[in-house]
């Protein structure tokens, strides 16, 4: 048997292992993105992270096969955290060993120049993972007070008379909750990845496609402090039931879209402010060393 033939037989024998392993992994994953809100944008993440492998293919057949023993000691790695995370009914180690067990696999099977190469869609495939619940309430708090102050401030600035008490907004006809699925976390989440996808295509600078993914943290929260605001001023001038129901999930949306737009603004702004970048993302053509 050919040393190539031999390398494919390993690689689908790792890969047959790996779907065989965590197909009940990736099915809980999928499970959440269709009930969980806060996490559907893991339906865009998977076929992105193909997009970006795909671009690269060029980049791999040029890359040297070099399978490395120190790959399958990521595997092993990966696979006991996946066993405590079973064991320990955590699923975000689970999910998390999935990333580990696929990076250690491609480096065991062909080499570490292998993950370099597909470095990006790997640490693409993160933002498809829920985060743990302590982490996640750790986050929602804080921004459910930002959220809090922001609306304050834009009801006094209207003169609605209005008092904040925590995540409580006080106003004469009734007592608005910014509570956790108010937060913005949700959007915060979405909008990161999507500010990842577009930074990624609009311009090559690693430093301008991080400042886009930063910009991403302020818009999300002033769009949501500027959707509490319109629910309070809804509920001042024609009652709780205003702020509730259909207006409620509409604003999320409206919000979320006028963020977007937001986004962009900034990032066109950027632009002009540090011209010179590719206005798209092609793959480099030169051979990864080995």
């Amino acid at each position: 048997m050919s040393g190539r033939a031999a390398a494919r037989l390993t690689f689908a024998f790792v890969l047959g292992s790996f779907l065989l392993l965590y197909g009940p992994v990736l099915l809980g994953l999928a499970a959440d993105w269709w009930t969980d809100d806060n996490y559907s944008h893991g339906f865009v993440v998977l076929p992105f992270a193909a997009y970006f492998t795909w671009e690269r293919l060029g980049r791999l057949r040029r890359t040297r096969v070099a399978p490395s023993h120190a790959g399958l000691v990521v595997v092993l790695a990966g696979l006991a955290v996946y066993l405590a995370g079973t064991l320990g009914a955590e699923r975000f180690l689970a999910r998390v060993s999935m990333l580990v067990v696929l990076v250690g696999g491609l480096a065991w099977v062909r080499g570490w120049p292998t993950v370099r190469v597909l470095a990006l869609p790997l640490a693409f495939l993160l933002l498809m993972i829920p985060i743990p619940a302590i982490i996640f309430n750790k986050l929602a708090f804080p921004l459910q007070l930002i959220a809090s102050q922001v609306g304050e401030r834009i009801l006094s600035l209207f003169g609605i008379p209005v008092l904040r008490e925590g995540n409580l907004i006080i106003l004469a006809r009734t007592t608005l909750e910014v509570a956790e699925a108010c937060s913005g976390i949700r959007s915060l989440i979405s909008l990161l990845t999507l500010g990842l996808i577009y930074g990624y295509f609009i311009d090559g600078r690693t430093g301008v496609r991080t400042a886009i993914a930063l910009l991403t943290v302020p818009v999300a929260i002033v769009a949501n402090g500027v959707r509490v605001a319109g629910t309070g001023i809804a509920a001042h001038q024609f009652g709780e039931e205003a702020a509730a129901g259909f207006f409620h999930s509409f604003s999320g949306w409206l919000m979320f879209v006028i963020a977007l737009g937001l986004l962009v603004a900034a990032t066109h702004l950027i632009l002009r402010l540090v011209p010179g970048g590719a206005a798209a993302a092609p793959a480099p053509r030169e051979e990864v060393a080995a």
